[in-house]
């Protein structure tokens, strides 16, 4: 077996403290850095840590808090010059050693700082040891404000950003020049040879500058465009993919047959549009009337001839990527929608637009969270990285990064009028006292109950009207560290139904109560109908394969499809979890195994099913985690995997029987998409996009892209001419980042932010 261990920051081995040379300081004296050093430490922090650790060091699912009680219980014991080699070769995250030695120390001190450590007369650097826990509380100091929350387009985060790695490098000094097709600089209604033959002294047309501007770049004009009805969304044309993984019912599965498994293995390269770089890319293109609609990075919207790649209309809505090279997993957005003349796009800062599918231009734009800010840091509440559903004329969106402990901010799932962006109504998606579940928090005060965010999109079943939502963990998502004793903490961790015309709560299904490292069951819900009997089909971070009833939510069955050792007993039958004693008991300076870990045995990457052999196609992922505190972590393989990272499996949804599933060292980092033709497309880590026959997982065509293939494929035709969609692209948080810990042999480029159109030949 190959073995493979890798850490984050946090995740060093535990040394006895009598050979650390623990000094003489006592907890809150001073002399471990100076007052400059937290100064400057500031400013790079906010530019180089920021960004996945939060303004406030709260940190974020995939970095751990490097503030208060969780970081002091992972490092209280621990010396600064330990956390400073931590940081100095581990970040940022995939830039270890990026920086100067005066640039880490800086930070270092910062975050000393601000967990109540005291400035002296002594600077820090990498030999300074000294006990954190001798010297820091875990406290901030009074009257000491948060990291700033500009964005990187404005003039401070800019001045942060010349340092090395910042954002400042990819501002070209040049004119600004238009996107391919358009005009170069010429202005509107003057071609560039009308200005030269005047005299005027014109930029190269050929030139191109990296985008510095935001707003519409090139402006569409897309003749005899039929308007998006419920109709088509109720039943979509074969040849579109009009929303996130195409149908209601979330199937991810086109009727297409075109491409079947007889001549899959002609397909061919018809073209690709390079997308813009930096930032995370988990995107699903959509397809309308030959137009093709995708998103990118700074939330840059194009519009694409579906045959040619030829681009038809370009709106940069901004703002740009807080750094270079991959992002973490709150700057991307999931799936956009389409509906009337319109395309709706929600934004990772929280932002809902509107934008005519025509020309790119802005119809309407509102905040999830009227842009509510935050008491302590002055950031706005509440992200949105999952996506959109549109039904009856209303754009459903949930929410991400809403809410922390302390505060009355909560996380919701919220419905916007589609004609004028006026919300309709929302649902809280944590129960407050009094309410239906509102018991299950361990007598917490409403602003200390957090978490359910929903960052993957909703599906619905027009029959009864119900929209269905999976929800992430309660936060702190440790039970020590949140309070709420041995209470459910619902809705957390839940499959909710709503109404989807008033957002009142149908019924709830908690499927891991009280959970505690970070396993959460946000992912897809997908309908299927057996006869009378129509179900929820729902899989998350544990491995567990869900089967509720779809009126009532009732349990009716459920299947482990990887390892773990999270649950000392698992009942398939009653679909109770009982906690393993140390988990249950556990405590913030205790490190605990986790299989499956964060990672998750399935994350985003979305279940195909192929309907006509009533198949789920799964895309699982196989590794574990010792974790110490609060994301203090050290990756392993999981048991009998041979070191294979990657497993695709097939259940039949009827009873959940397996019926088939291989294994390969690289996860699978797309989500699924089958077809009528018996096919199946899936894209991993390795830069590898494959076809696999939906009967027996028998891989019938692959082909090697230029990074990581991630994001949602999609199949369409135009022409009477069948196509299969994907992107290439990185970033993401923990689907991306375990593997690259444990797998060193695979190397990636970090650039590579392309979308890839195959189709056979001609």
């Amino acid at each position: 077996m190959r073995k493979k261990t890798g850490l984050l920051l946090g995740a060093a081995a535990t040394i006895a403290l009598g050979a650390l040379g623990a000094n003489a300081f006592g907890q809150g004296a001073a002399g471990a850095f100076t007052t400059a050093q937290v100064n400057d430490g500031r400013a790079m922090y906010d530019a180089a840590c920021a960004g996945c650790h939060l303004p406030d060091l709260s940190g974020t699912n995939d970095a751990p808090a490097l503030g208060g009680t969780a970081f002091m219980g992972a490092w209280g014991k621990r010396t600064t010059a330990q956390l400073y080699s931590k940081i100095a070769t581990t970040m940022p995250l995939g830039g270890g050693g990026s920086l100067s030695e005066k640039q880490y120390t800086d930070i270092t001190a910062y975050i000393l700082e601000r967990n109540g450590a005291r400035a002296g007369t002594a600077a820090f650097t990498p030999a300074t040891s000294v006990v954190i826990g001798s010297i820091a509380n875990g406290r901030a100091p009074a009257n000491r404000p948060a990291a700033s929350t500009e964005e990187p387009d404005s003039g401070a985060a800019r001045a942060a950003a010349t340092a090395p790695g910042g954002t400042a490098a990819q501002v070209s000094g040049r004119q600004e020049s238009a996107p391919a097709s358009g005009t170069g600089n010429a202005p509107a209604g003057q071609s560039l040879f009308q200005r030269a033959m005047s005299g005027v002294r014109v930029a190269d047309p050929g030139g191109f500058g990296l985008p510095t501007k935001f707003g519409l770049l090139l402006e569409g004009n897309i003749q005899n465009y039929v308007p998006v009805t419920d109709a088509m969304l109720r039943n979509p044309p074969d040849s579109d993919w009009l929303m996130y993984r195409r149908n209601y019912q979330g199937w991810s599965y086109s009727p297409l047959n075109q491409i079947n498994t007889q001549n899959v293995a002609s397909l061919q390269l018809k073209w690709m549009w390079s997308l813009p770089e930096n930032g995370t890319l988990e995107i699903t293109p959509l397809i309308h009337n030959g137009v093709l609609f995708i998103w990118g990075t700074s939330n840059t919207i194009q519009a694409l001839d579906a045959k040619s790649g030829e681009l038809l209309w370009e709106n940069r809505l901004g703002p740009a990527p807080r750094r270079p090279g991959p992002g973490p997993s709150t700057e991307e957005t999931r799936s956009m929608g389409l509906w009337g003349n319109n395309i709706y796009v929600n934004t990772p800062q929280g932002y809902l637009y509107a934008l005519d599918a025509r020309s790119g231009k802005e119809v309407w734009k509102t905040h999830i969270t009227d842009e509510k800010k935050y008491p302590n840091n002055g950031g706005l509440v509440g992200s949105s990285t999952g996506g959109v559903i549109i039904v009856n004329g209303r754009v459903l969106v949930g929410m991400t990064n809403c809410g922390r402990k302390g505060d009355d901010n909560h996380c919701y799932i919220s419905a916007y009028d589609a004609r004028t962006g006026k919300r309709d109504w929302k649902f809280t998606t944590v129960a407050l006292k009094g309410e239906k579940g509102g018991d299950t928090w361990g007598g917490l005060p409403d602003n200390e109950r957090k978490g359910g965010e929903t960052w993957i999109a909703g599906t619905y079943d027009p029959d009864s009207n119900t929209t269905y939502w999976g929800t992430a963990q309660a936060k702190p998502w440790r039970r020590d560290l949140r309070g709420s004793k041995d209470g459910a903490t619902d809705w957390a961790n839940s499959t909710i139904a709503l109404d989807a015309d008033t957002g009142k709560l149908k019924w709830a299904y908690n499927h891991a109560p009280g959970e505690s490292l970070d396993l959460d069951e946000v992912f897809e819900r997908v309908v299927v109908t057996h006869g009378d009997q129509k179900s929820i089909l729902t899989i998350g971070k544990p491995g567990i394969l869900w089967k509720l009833d779809a009126r009532t939510g009732k349990f009716l069955a459920a299947k482990q499809t990887v390892f773990q050792n999270v649950y000392e007993n698992f009942n398939e039958k009653t679909g109770a979890v009982v906690y393993r004693k140390d988990i249950h008991n556990q405590k913030v300076d205790q490190w605990l195994s986790s299989c499956p870990g964060p990672q998750g045995g399935h994350d985003w990457q979305a279940t195909s099913y192929h309907q006509p052999s009533d198949t789920l196609i799964i895309p699982l992922s196989q590794s574990c985690v010792f974790m110490l505190g609060n994301g203090s972590q050290t990756y392993f393989e999981m048991p009998g995997t041979n070191g294979n990272n990657g497993r695709l499996s097939a259940y039949r949804t009827s009873d959940l029987k397996p019926l088939w599933s291989f294994q390969q060292r690289s996860p699978f980092l797309t989500g699924v998409v089958s077809t009528a033709g018996n096919v199946a497309f899936v894209g991993d880590f390795d830069r590898v996009f494959r076809a696999v026959d939906v009967r027996n997982g028998k891989t019938l065509w692959k082909s090697r892209l230029g990074t990581t293939v991630q994001g949602y494929p999609v199949s369409f035709s135009v022409d009477g001419k069948q196509y299969i969609a994907v992107t290439t692209g990185l970033g993401g948080g923990s689907p991306q980042n375990k593997p690259a810990t444990l797998l060193r042999e695979v190397h990636r480029p970090a650039n590579g932010y392309n979308l890839f159109v195959f189709g056979l030949p001609d």
